[in-house]
């Protein structure tokens, strides 16, 4: 029987080339990040697919930002296998466009607000009328689609007073990996919400992008539809990561614990 995070609250966890992950379980995430959102805490969850892991393995700062996260979910299957292997037998996906709609069920449930940082103008908009159609007793409390440029150090202290004074306990922040992780870990102790790097949820959510199959989310095969879908945008990142990935992971498995460029503490 594996451990549950509400008896000891840590969740069972491996490491994959040098980045945590934890082996949550949809209820057991969504009831670990409302507990924190109904105290208000300031925390960051990363939902975690190869392409962190590989990002993690190539820069040291974005693997302690990984490492720091409050709660890294396995958002894609080749995480869940990799947890597997390592011996957690009972590891499943939580996958972030999934894993969103049930965050948002329970919060209306709570009576928790929400909020939602990224997206383009008309994705982002959209998903708020769709969120207010399916939960009509949640309260969006927040929405912005911010500029596809560096923000400066006014705008930046600008939009995490808004987010405070707007009374958003979750906010659920969709850029891409690694972006979108920075930018919670830079914000924690400064935006008083649980922070959740949800990806291309917003655009999958909003029917902005079509997503993958289910068959194929569950053979490990979403990337392909991805890169079939978006071959300019995601090419580099999944035919430049996915191979590495299996090298390295296979190389982790054989009880090469330290290769690559710099030892992998």
């Amino acid at each position: 029987m594996h451990s549950d995070p509400s008896q000891n609250g840590v969740w069972p966890h491996r490491e994959i080339l040098g980045t945590r992950v934890d082996a949550t379980s949809y209820s057991g995430a969504v009831r670990q990040v409302l507990g924190w959102a109904d105290a208000s805490e300031s925390r960051y969850v990363c939902i975690a697919s190869v392409n962190n892991v590989m990002e993690a393995y190539d820069s040291p700062d974005f693997r302690r930002i990984m490492r720091a996260a409050d709660l890294v979910t396995p958002d894609g299957m080749p995480l869940v296998w990799g947890l597997r292997l390592l011996g957690i037998s009972w590891a499943t996906r939580v996958y972030g466009p999934d894993l969103t709609p049930q965050l948002l069920g329970a919060a209306e449930e709570e009576g928790i607000p929400v909020g939602f940082y990224g997206g383009s103008r008309q994705v982002l908009t959209r998903l708020v009328e769709i969120v207010a159609e399916r939960y009509p007793r949640l309260r969006v409390a927040y929405a912005f689609s911010p500029p596809f440029r560096p923000l400066d150090l006014e705008e930046n202290l600008r939009i995490t007073d808004e987010i405070n004074s707007s009374g958003a306990r979750l906010l659920f922040v969709g850029l891409n990996t690694p972006k979108q992780d920075r930018w919670m870990a830079a914000r924690r102790g400064h935006v008083r919400a649980v922070m959740l790097g949800v990806g291309a949820a917003f655009d999958f959510l909003a029917g902005a992008k079509p997503q993958a199959p289910r068959w194929m989310r569950s053979a490990g095969l979403e990337w392909l539809f991805r890169l079939a879908t978006e071959p300019r945008r995601l090419w580099k990142r999944y035919l430049k990561h996915n191979p590495r990935f299996v090298a390295l992971f296979a190389l982790q498995l054989l009880g090469f614990r330290h290769f690559g460029p710099e030892t992998r503490s």
